[in-house]
């Protein structure tokens, strides 16, 4: 990336106009979390988990199909799950060949709306990673034209529309928490405010991509396990979201499984919210403590996604 500045609001703004008649502007509730409301005042949540798809994924999906000339054999894209139920709802829906790639920890759920979507699927791999390195061979050998789930600038510029919603929905704001896995959503959430409100990542405490990158300085490896494997756990955050975070990442914070598995229950039991684990870790560092806003601090929450069996919901 040429420099963090090659996203611009006008970028995103551009991405919007044109994928506007192929997603959903999802709705934002105000709402209190248990005795959360009493500590915070009013949080807002970004319900993405009802994004055509049944994540902010569909925003990139559609962004790359429709901004990029796409070849006769069609995408080919590598997901955790989302993003390949994305891709192949975005190319279901423009009428266009789609080869999906999925590691073995993907959800069944999503797996079978990938299958549903008639995408080619390929099932293979233990993470992300794996999916990946597979995914760039098809594209050598097919000429399919590779839509990454976080590191392409129409990915970024997708995800950065769910941003320009929200600001418009809920401004002002000081505070949006975002998930992050391989940092699209965040980077492009995050050029859209561009330091009009902080923006604070939060990753599962056993895929701490985004925290090993900023302590090192640059992308690294990191650990890859958790409850959101599926979603929040490639091998390194992205190349091109890193030097954006860097400018306009305030902080990030980590949950563990524990945290992110209450958060996901509360949000059902309490507002009859349905969301992954992956979309659960904002409301998880707020209710665990370890994001904790000030008095009158004005807070939203990105509810990603919700790509899941409906048994998840249960308590043990």
């Amino acid at each position: 990336m040429q420099g963090v500045q090659e996203i611009t609001g006008n970028d995103i703004r551009l991405a919007y106009d044109a994928i506007r008649s192929y997603v959903r502007r999802t709705p934002v509730v105000e709402a209190g979390l248990g005795d959360l409301a009493s500590t915070t005042g009013v949080v807002t949540l970004k319900l993405e988990q009802l994004q055509c798809a049944g994540s902010f994924k569909a925003r990139g999906a559609f962004t790359n199909l429709l901004l990029r000339d796409v070849p006769a054999a069609g995408v080919v894209a590598a997901s955790g799950g989302n993003h390949g139920v994305a891709a192949a709802y975005a190319a279901h829906r423009l009428g266009v060949p789609a080869k999906i790639f999925v590691p073995t920890v993907s959800s069944p759920a999503k797996v079978a709306r990938i299958r549903a979507l008639g995408a080619d699927l390929a099932i293979g791999g233990d993470r992300y990673a794996d999916a990946y390195e597979a995914s760039l061979a098809w594209a050598a050998s097919s000429g399919a034209m590779a839509v990454h789930a976080y590191d392409h600038r129409d990915t970024i510029r997708g995800a950065g529309t769910l941003g320009l919603e929200l600001a418009e929905q809920a401004a002002p704001l000081d505070t949006v928490l975002v998930p992050v896995g391989g940092g699209g959503l965040i980077a492009g959430v995050a050029s859209w405010f561009a330091g009009s409100a902080r923006v604070i990542g939060v990753e599962p405490d056993g895929a701490p991509t985004l925290s090993y990158a900023r302590r090192a300085g640059q992308p690294v490896d990191a650990p890859a396990g958790s409850i959101a494997a599926d979603a929040l756990a490639p091998r390194q955050v992205g190349q091109l979201v890193f030097p954006i975070t860097q400018a306009f990442v305030h902080d990030v914070v980590l949950v563990t499984d524990e945290a992110i598995r209450d958060a996901q229950l509360t949000l059902w039991e309490t507002l009859r919210i349905a969301a992954e684990p992956a979309a659960s870790v904002g409301v998880a560092a707020l209710l665990s403590g370890m994001y904790k806003p000030a008095d009158g601090e004005r807070v939203a929450v990105v509810i990603s996604g919700a790509n899941m069996s409906p048994g998840q919901l249960e308590r043990s």
